[in-house]
């Protein structure tokens, strides 16, 4: 049991940035109850804004400016002190943190696999050619061509219900989501198969969240640092360090999923032209108890997809 009396003093209100989306009201709920329930004296309410990336729909992601778009305005008001905090889909996380703010709490995996949704068909495997199938993830855009170089593979933008609602609609024969998302939300039933990571190797950081916070804030890193899931954090960090070396953005088809197997990290990257033509994977395993040893994990994995002329795929 955890004793009270060695936690760190929270300050007496705490204001969480977040997104409107429902799944982004969901995390940053669940993240204000773990708070309530750690420090009772303190405050937790939330702010509700409208990113960028929420606003622009019409258009990609790598199109207009990365997932980074999902967080600067919840960086704005941190750095004015409108916003204490932040939560975040770590995978919507740029690799390279911006100066001045910092993640001194990455908390426990939900289910990291993709997810198949469909009205007419069971699993993937049993969509005909030509059917149609939407994902806004260039990573998933390759590995389904690479599978299928017949299926039609649509754009898709929105929030979760947005893509659910197109999909019934008939503007898709099937879309992938991340399982995560879809199990936050209590839209489990609506997973018509899960993908292992062999046939969908995950995004880097998916179905982890990423706690923000100003850097020049000791108190709260320290405040917040209870919430980090030691196994998470070490596979997470393998997973960004592996897609920093690579230059890993919205730009390029590039996954990354790590997991502790027998008392080892096992890393598996890949790599990959957006057309599926040409993909790279690779994997390592090593004993990994702290950050610097999973960094050095990532970037090992990096370097050798390097020297195999991955450079040409970024």
């Amino acid at each position: 049991m955890t004793d009270i009396a060695a936690r760190p003093v929270a300050p007496r209100r705490l204001m969480i940035a977040t997104r409107e989306s429902a799944l982004a009201m969901w995390q940053a709920e669940h993240i204000k109850a773990r708070l309530a329930a750690l420090y009772p004296a303190s405050e937790v309410v939330l702010l509700g804004m409208t990113t960028e990336g929420d606003r622009v729909l019409d258009r990609s992601l790598a199109d207009v400016g990365g997932k980074g778009l999902f967080i600067k305005e919840l960086e704005v008001a941190m750095t004015e002190g409108r916003a204490d905090l932040a939560v975040h889909s770590l995978k919507d996380i740029p690799m390279d943190m911006p100066d001045g703010f910092a993640l001194p709490a990455i908390t426990a995996r939900e289910d990291p696999r993709d997810a198949f949704v469909s009205n007419a068909f069971l699993y993937l495997a049993g969509m005909p050619g030509g059917a149609r199938i939407g994902t806004s993830s260039l990573r998933r855009e390759a590995q389904l061509r690479e599978r299928d170089p017949l299926l039609k593979i649509l754009p898709l933008r929105g929030n979760v219900n947005t893509r659910l609602r197109k999909l019934d609609e008939g503007e898709y024969d099937a879309i992938i989501l991340a399982a995560a998302g879809l199990k936050r939300l209590g839209l489990a039933h609506r997973i018509s198969a899960y993908l292992d990571p062999e046939d969908s190797l995950p995004a880097v950081g998916q179905g982890a969240l990423a706690i923000e916070c100003r850097a020049d804030r000791p108190d709260l890193v320290a405040s917040l640092a209870p919430l980090a899931d030691r196994d998470t954090t070490l596979a997470t960090t393998a997973e960004r360090s592996f897609a920093r070396v690579l230059s890993g953005s919205c730009h390029t088809p590039l996954a990354g999923y790590a997991m502790f197997v027998r008392g080892e990290l096992w890393l598996r990257g890949l790599l990959a032209s957006r057309d599926g033509a040409t993909v790279m994977r690779g994997e390592r395993r090593a004993p990994c108890g702290d950050a610097a040893s999973a960094d050095a994990l990532g970037r090992t994995l990096a370097d050798e997809f390097l020297a195999r002329g991955a450079a040409k795929l970024v």
